[in-house]
């Protein structure tokens, strides 16, 4: 709300049908309304994407000395703000029903808030004279948005509740001003932080902004051929995907079970997890998996880990282990792009992306299967 002011094992589950993005923990298990594809993610509406986008492209008119906004940023903060508006109707034009309203800051203690803010809008955003409350798919304050507020619609409105608005009011607010170089992370940070005073809240926005970042990057393919390209294409589309823990298998992604290590479950969201995601994209060039990462380890020709990952190649399997050396201690399993990057369903509350291969633990080598 915009206010002035390890891990468990990764897929060790049996087979089933399995934690998940933000989004799911909190609203249920989303629908299959979003996108995956390049330069997107697929638990942001489509509607939502081309606001985030949209106001990109306009904030500069607001702000001219602002440096670095893009799309995974705002998409960062609609993440953690509204879920992007995810189980409301986003017309053509950006409106949003039903409305988003916060709770009202009454100094109750609801929502984690203890400090009263009267009202400034008569009502007129957030539906109610007698008290503020956040408002829209960015939850700005009735307050904040008269100051950054701006039409980018043309409709000579300025709308927190309307998706184009909502997302260049945001786009204006993390400009700041003095306009930021939101390319350098402090600024970044500073942003967030301004947006919503937790360090808790910076840490959480800037991890879909990664995520968000990776997922519209692209890697190069252009020497990827056959098979190979098919298994990565496959990974690839399932990019934003919840993580789900026993979730997904060669028929695709699909309800989990309980619980992981940390106590997660998967029952109620539809995604992958690591082993489920494996499966699934070599199952699209005709090759079965068995269903963990240490029972993968036993397919094809094994790589060691002493070889470093320099011996990997796009399409290979890679594994991490809490004891390398010893593969029934291999508790996680990606696939490799190529240039130290992997397709990964790291952990509950996670999606699906793109991660370096040192992001995750106890490399133990990998398989090649084609």
């Amino acid at each position: 709300m915009v206010l002035l002011l390890f891990a468990a094992v990764c897929c060790a589950a049996p087979a089933g049908n399995a934690i998940s993005a933000y989004v799911a923990l909190k609203t249920g298990a989303q629908d299959d309304g979003g996108i995956a594809e390049g330069g997107s993610a697929a638990d942001i509406p489509p509607r939502m994407l081309a606001a985030y986008k949209k106001a990109v492209q306009q904030a500069g008119k607001h702000v001219p000395k602002c440096q670095g906004m893009r799309w995974p940023i705002l998409a960062g903060i609609a993440k953690a703000e509204s879920h992007h508006a995810v189980g409301r109707n986003i017309a053509d034009n950006g409106d949003i029903r039903p409305k988003i309203y916060g709770v009202l800051l009454t100094g109750s203690g609801a929502g984690g808030n203890t400090t009263v803010f009267p009202d400034t809008d008569n009502g007129k955003w957030d539906g109610t004279p007698s008290a503020e409350r956040a408002v829209g798919p960015f939850q700005f304050l009735p307050s904040t948005w008269e100051g950054v507020g701006q039409d980018a619609g043309g409709d000579k409105t300025a709308d927190p509740h309307n998706a184009d608005d909502a997302a260049l009011g945001a786009a204006i607010y993390l400009c700041g001003n003095p306009a930021r170089d939101l390319t350098k992370r402090a600024q970044l940070k500073a942003a967030i932080f301004q947006y919503n005073r937790s360090h808790e809240y910076v840490a959480n926005v800037l991890g879909w902004i990664d995520q968000y970042t990776a997922a519209a990057k692209d890697p190069d393919l252009k020497n990827v051929t056959g098979k190979v390209r098919t298994v990565i294409e496959a990974a690839l589309s399932q990019r934003g995907v919840p993580y789900s823990w026993g979730g997904g298998n060669a028929g695709g992604k699909s309800t989990g079970i309980c619980c992981s290590p940390s106590g997660k479950s998967g029952a109620s969201i539809k995604g992958f997890d690591c082993s489920g995601l494996t499966q699934y994209a070599y199952a699209k060039a005709g090759i079965r998996l068995p269903r963990t990462a240490a029972a993968q380890a036993g397919a094809g020709q094994r790589i060691p880990a002493r070889l470093g990952t320099s011996a990997l190649k796009p399409g290979d399997l890679v594994f991490y282990a809490t004891a390398p050396g010893r593969d029934q201690t291999i508790y996680h399993v990606g696939i490799y792009l190529g240039g130290g990057q992997m397709v990964n369903a790291p952990r509950p509350g996670t999606v699906v992306r793109l991660d370096a291969v040192s992001a995750m633990s106890g490399f133990a080598g990998g398989a090649r299967l084609l």
